[in-house]
């Protein structure tokens, strides 16, 4: 099975500075080869290949205005250029929005590292036109690595790449999980298992409220440094910024992190069985009182690692269908209760059942597996 993994580089001053100038050649690589695509669109002309894309760069690259191009390896500027022609065929696809351009602000810093020349040593890992660089825990050595990439996450850099390994299926039960996600709670189970919203705890809380305080110092610092239609950003601006940067990054550990420990501990209750609901994430977030709530908890992602955690074991995983009405339902005599409202959150039914409205559509999706 393909597992991915990402392990923190340590480079030097001299290696860090030759993988920022590779991170800002890959983000011109990708512009570049979006501004062609629109420049031929607008002339009446096909989408344009790769392959063809390529070659006008290799000639690019000719001109003594593109002399820079050269300080990075080749292979970062051909899979940027892949990428972007790839990001057109998805949308082509209606797989995902149309292509934007990347901005050096607001884009993660990230690139491409050839698999075929990515060597491994004992704490070391060798990246091209930058060199070993030392890494925080040990890569597997003698294996085929698929898709090295290299990204900055705002404090660290990281290689993230995906390495074929074999995992030992566990003896699994017959126990049928069904998994109800919401706000309230991150996750109720069938079996009773409920996963608390981590951002009602304390430490996020105060997190949040720090980041709050940072932005509103931040944008009066901007408003004090104006100069007719343009800001100017001073150093004081600059540490501000780079502390709320860093906040956020720990947000987002500390939720991504809660999820794959929810995860983790419904698949080693060794279930046969995971049943999840089918949400529309796009459609709650149009939601303007809960779309915030809802991005903060990361609903995509826990059905991304429950699925994927499932087929590393062998656990069956199902989806249900999106119209499917687990929370209208009675789970124990089937009765639909269709004027049930959000803020009910106790199902009562004619039947005598009295139960968690959350915990009654997970016992409903269990059954669906049955």
């Amino acid at each position: 099975m393909l597992l991915a993994m990402k392990v923190r580089l340590k480079p030097t001053p001299e290696q860090e500075n030759q993988l920022w100038k590779s991170a800002g050649t890959a983000r011109w690589a990708y512009n570049w080869t979006l501004a062609r695509q629109e420049e031929n669109y607008r002339n009446g002309g096909k989408f344009l290949p790769n392959t063809i894309l390529r070659k006008e760069l290799t000639q690019v690259k000719l001109s003594k205005n593109y002399v820079w191009l050269y300080d990075v390896s080749n292979d970062v500027t051909k899979q940027a250029v892949k990428d972007a022609c790839d990001a057109y065929k998805k949308f082509f696809k209606k797989q995902a929005d149309k292509p934007r351009f990347k901005s050096r602000k607001k884009s993660k810093p990230s690139f491409y590292n050839d698999n075929v020349k990515l060597r491994v040593k004992k704490g070391l890992v060798f990246l091209l036109k930058v060199g070993w660089v030392r890494t925080s825990e040990q890569i597997p050595v003698d294996t085929t690595y698929i898709n090295p990439r290299i990204s900055f996450d705002g404090k660290y850099w990281y290689l993230s790449v995906s390495i074929e390994q074999e995992v030992e299926k566990p003896t699994l039960t017959n126990e049928v999980i069904g998994i109800d996600l919401g706000l309230k709670e991150l996750a109720v189970c069938s079996n009773g298992m409920t996963f608390q919203n981590i951002n009602k705890t304390k430490p996020v809380k105060k997190a949040e409220k720090r980041l709050r305080r940072l932005q509103r110092k931040v944008s009066r610092q901007y408003e004090m440094n104006k100069e007719g239609n343009r800001f100017v950003k001073t150093c004081n601006i600059v540490r501000v910024e780079k502390s709320i940067r860093l906040l956020n990054r720990r947000l987002t550990n500390i939720r991504t992190n809660h999820i794959h420990q929810a995860t983790n501990a419904i698949v080693k209750t060794k279930p046969g069985t995971v049943v999840m609901e089918t949400l529309k994430i796009a459609n709650m977030m149009k939601n303007r009182h809960l779309s915030k709530a809802t991005a903060q908890q990361k609903l995509h992602e826990f059905k991304r690692q429950m699925k994927y955690k499932c087929e590393k074991y062998g656990i069956c995983f199902i989806q249900a269908d999106k119209w499917y009405p687990s929370s209208k339902t009675c789970s124990n005599c089937g009765q639909m209760k269709k004027d049930l409202k959000l803020s009910d959150r106790i199902f009562r039914c004619d039947c005598g059942l009295e139960i968690d409205r959350d915990l009654n559509a997970s016992i409903n999706l269990a059954k669906l597996a049955s």
